[in-house]
């Protein structure tokens, strides 16, 4: 699962592990065997099943290791059980409420169309990656934290190398980089009084969480740089890919586009299908079995590793009809924000980012159209992401 041909297209090697069914061992270890989830019942399951741990820390305590990951970044927020994870997640998920996130519409929509702006400027060609998908949820995770604004390209690097599949000195070093850039950036808020505004006034997602845990609620501050990590990566990865691989779905449609553009209220629908489509993680993170269960038929002892795949999930033929093609308005029920304690807090933040884009493309560039063939676009080589590296594209400038 990490050859070029897998990056660019995972789903026939997919489909045809889920053929044999919907639980398969795909390898064996001196600590146990590894497991891969690929039918969609079972990976739903999976994701809220007790049995199943995410506390990656206890899994690894007794296994040596030549990784030098950065603690902040290997035992984040997804890394934990309850109560620990539900006493996290409470401190940032007022962030990410449906009525927090509306308030964000205008700043979204403003960046979105800035961002289109210098794309038409530099004429008729860009790359809808680095110039739209990459920095409109970096520039909002950026605001919503408070991240300095000329930070946010090294930032935007360090979580791009936190992915790279087959380089773990690479993921390493980056690791740390983010680690400290955010336990610096921490510092400075603190030590510039932020965290003192009791009024709370323009105050960002960071100063609060500064806030919490100088307050003493129950937040140390190694979960507080843990949880800044957490939130500036994943609130902008999965969003980034959400975009581009939406993106391309629409420019190899051009019925749909045209529905889309003639009947914009369509947009939130077609978000949901294009995120069952092609969804921006291909496996999730580390889950392992505390105890023996079962699941789909496959019986898993304690220890064993069990990766959960809503890439393959989102293209179960027994959940999905026809689960190849783009249907706008489908039931969807797609695993690609998970399921259960786990579900990604930042998913209405995603869902809105998402449809302002489509929308301000398909606005701003009818005629927007790819620059190459989709068999030589290029692919992020990385295991749980998917996402393009690169979309060229012409427009009428």
């Amino acid at each position: 699962m990490e050859s070029p041909e897998f990056f660019r297209d995972p789903y026939p090697l997919l489909a045809a592990l889920r053929a044999r069914g919907p639980v398969q061992q795909v390898r064996s270890g001196p600590h146990g065997a590894t497991w891969l989830v690929t039918g969609w019942a079972e990976a739903r399951t999976a994701m809220a099943e007790p049995r199943l741990s995410k506390d990656t820390a206890r899994y690894f305590a007794d296994k040596p290791s030549k990784r030098n990951l950065a603690p902040a970044v290997s035992a984040t927020m997804l890394a934990t059980d309850p109560p620990d994870h539900t006493r996290l997640r409470r401190l940032a998920v007022k962030a990410f409420t449906p009525a927090a996130v509306a308030r964000l519409e205008p700043r979204v929509a403003e960046t979105a169309d800035g961002l289109l702006d210098r794309m038409a400027a530099r004429g008729g060609t860009a790359d809808l990656i680095e110039d739209f998908a990459v920095p409109l949820p970096i520039e909002v995770i950026g605001d919503l934290l408070g991240v300095p604004r000329e930070d946010r390209a090294a930032l935007r690097g360090w979580s791009n190398d936190l992915f790279a599949a087959g380089a773990p000195d690479t993921i390493d070093t980056a690791s740390h980089a983010i680690s400290d850039y955010m336990t610096e950036l921490i510092a400075k808020k603190r030590a510039a009084g932020a965290a003192e505004d009791a009024a709370g006034e323009g105050r960002d997602l960071l100063t609060d969480l500064i806030a919490a845990r100088d307050e003493g609620e129950r937040l140390s501050e190694f979960e507080l740089v843990s949880l800044a990590v957490l939130l500036v990566v994943a609130g902008h990865e999965t969003t980034t890919n959400l975009i581009g691989n939406g993106a391309l779905a629409l420019l190899q449609d051009d019925a749909l586009r045209t529905r889309l553009r003639q009947e914009p209220a369509l947009i939130p629908d077609a978000v949901e299908e294009l995120l069952r489509h092609d969804s921006p993680i291909t496996t999730a993170t580390f889950r392992y079995a505390a105890e023996p269960l079962t699941l789909g038929g496959a019986e898993i002892a304690a220890g064993d590793v069990v990766l959960v795949s809503p890439g393959a999930a989102n293209r179960d033929p027994a959940r999905f009809t026809d689960p190849d093609t783009v249907t706008p308005g489908r039931a969807s029920g797609h695993l690609s924000f998970g399921h259960g304690p786990h579900h990604c807090l930042g998913a209405p933040l995603a869902r809105l980012e998402a449809r302002i884009a489509f929308h301000a493309l398909l606005t701003r560039f009818p005629d927007l159209r790819l620059a190459v063939p989709p068999a030589e676009l290029s692919w992020r080589h990385t295991r749980l992401m998917r996402g393009l590296a690169h979309l060229p594209v012409t427009f009428a400038a």
